[in-house]
């Protein structure tokens, strides 16, 4: 199995990583800068107490007074100032605590002759002594003497200042320093975490949408939200996913056409066959029934028999007439008209089968309607197919809803006919396969009404369909382009 390591985890690792150097860098810089300050303000301090001891004991080193001087060196050495050595001017020790004698490479000779020595000069040294069994790192100053009216070198003090002190607030300023950087460190790995999912949640999405287009799922759309450039090219996968989605439709329609125009090929050639076949004899048929129907002598038995066979003769015409009608493309004639107009002939040619059945008809027709550019004549026997499939279908006291409105659809003006029935409605099952010929769930139907239909509206550039939620029968939304032109 391949290891994969995630962007989330590249940037919090390459960040964190950023991060501890340059905490380290800085720390190192401020831990070394304060030390040195610290360093500077104890050898400040320290040259400021051996001057001052100097000022102290001038007098009683002028007066070779060693018992005194041995006295104060004795009364201020402490934990803190570990050893104090006062020199004469050949360099010899003239009095030091007992502890620092042990150093003879400390306390033997000092630094400073009367040749050389100046006033204001002073040697620092850093070095480390062992006081109570523990080691100690101390800073030596030494500075010369000088009487106050002379030149000459009269003697010289070196002190001892402990460093613990300076270094302990280095380790503690250190261990701060450590803890905010680690804090920050912390805090920086948590931001970068939270900006590293906030950065990889939308390209996941991104990755998603691709598998399941990969999988020939158009309908996903990614939310984005942001303004940046994930945001962007989010929003131009969701355009490129619905232009996919379109092409999609597009194509299965073309397909559909192109599988509706076979059908239409292939029922042609059988229709010319069934039209030259059986139409002609059928006629001749039709016509020495209706001459032997028109004899009076023959009994009513018999005028019964005729009178069916004319009926069954009507219905193999009436038959191939609509194949007929179904397979030929003929052109349209287009005119101006309200639609309104075409609906309420239609109604009007049904009117007598409605008024049979007592067949209620409520018409909701918007105001101001847009004109459409149809061949009237074809519109018409759209709407009057629906209404026959409604009135057939329908009870005794049934109710046909008919509404004309404007809707806007697929950016395009259109005029919409809702044709509606209380009856039993189409199951869902069928709701596609009913615009195809000769489907049928009546017994006595041929299945070429609503297909006759639909090849109507979508010469027109129109549409039909069954609306599932347009009432409690079957509900046919029809619709046209308002505007000119097909």
């Amino acid at each position: 199995m391949k290891f994969k390591i995630s962007i989330a985890t590249r940037l919090v690792f390459w960040i964190a990583s950023l991060l501890c150097v340059l905490f380290g860098a800085v720390l190192f810089v401020i831990q070394r800068m304060e030390a040195r300050t610290l360093l500077e303000e104890t050898r400040a301090r320290a040259r400021l107490q051996a001057e001052h001891m100097a000022e102290i004991n001038w007098p009683r080193l002028s007066l070779s007074d060693q018992t005194a001087v041995q006295k104060y060196v004795d009364e201020h050495v402490n934990e803190g100032l570990p050893y104090i050595v006062f020199y004469d001017k050949a360099g010899r020790p003239f009095a030091a605590n007992e502890f620092i004698r042990e150093y003879e490479e400390i306390s033997k000779v000092g630094r400073f002759d009367s040749q050389s020595a100046m006033r204001g000069d002073a040697e620092f040294q850093e070095k480390r002594i062992r006081l109570g069994g523990r080691s100690l790192r101390v800073l030596e100053v030494e500075i010369p003497i000088f009487p106050p009216d002379s030149e000459t070198l009269w003697a010289s003090v070196k002190l001892g200042h402990s460093l613990e002190p300076m270094y302990a607030k280095v380790r503690w300023s250190s261990t701060v320093l450590i803890l905010i950087g680690a804090a920050g460190l912390l805090l920086g790995i948590l931001g970068t975490a939270l900006l590293a999912r906030m950065i990889t949640r939308p390209i996941h999405r991104l990755v998603d949408g691709t598998v399941r287009i990969a999988k020939g799922d158009f309908s996903r759309v990614i939310p984005m939200s942001s303004k940046d450039e994930i945001g962007e090219l989010g929003r131009s996968f969701n355009e490129m996913t619905t232009q996919l989605l379109q092409a999609r439709q597009r194509m299965e329609a073309a397909n559909r056409k192109l599988i509706q125009a076979e059908k239409l090929a292939s029922i042609g050639r059988l229709a010319a066959t069934i039209a030259h076949e059986i139409r002609n004899p059928l006629t001749s048929v039709k016509l020495n029934v209706q001459k032997l129907a028109g004899d009076e002598s023959l009994g009513p038995a018999v005028q019964e028999h005729l009178g069916l066979s004319l009926e069954g003769i009507d219905q193999i015409e009436r038959f191939i007439k609509g194949l007929l009608q179904y397979t030929r493309v003929a052109d349209l004639t287009l005119e101006r008209f309200p639609i309104e107009q075409i609906v309420d002939e239609a109604l009007k040619m049904l009117q007598a089968a409605l008024a049979h059945k007592r067949i209620r008809v409520d018409r909701a027709y918007a105001p101001d309607l847009p004109p459409v550019l149809v061949d009237g004549d074809k519109m018409r026997q759209v709407f009057l197919n629906v209404m026959r499939n409604a009135q057939e279908t329908l009870g005794e006291g049934g109710r046909v809803s008919v509404s004309v409105d404007a809707v806007e659809d697929e950016g395009r003006r259109k005029v919409r006919v809702r044709i509606s029935d209380d009856g039993p409605g189409v199951p869902e099952r069928d709701r596609e396969t009913i615009f195809e010929p000769f489907f049928t769930t009546r017994p006595a139907g041929f299945g070429l009404g609503l297909a006759n239909a639909r090849k109507i509206v979508e010469q027109h550039n129109g549409s039909i369909r069954v609306d599932p939620d347009g009432g409690p029968g079957a509900c046919f939304d029809i619709r046209v382009p308002a505007e000119e032109g097909t």
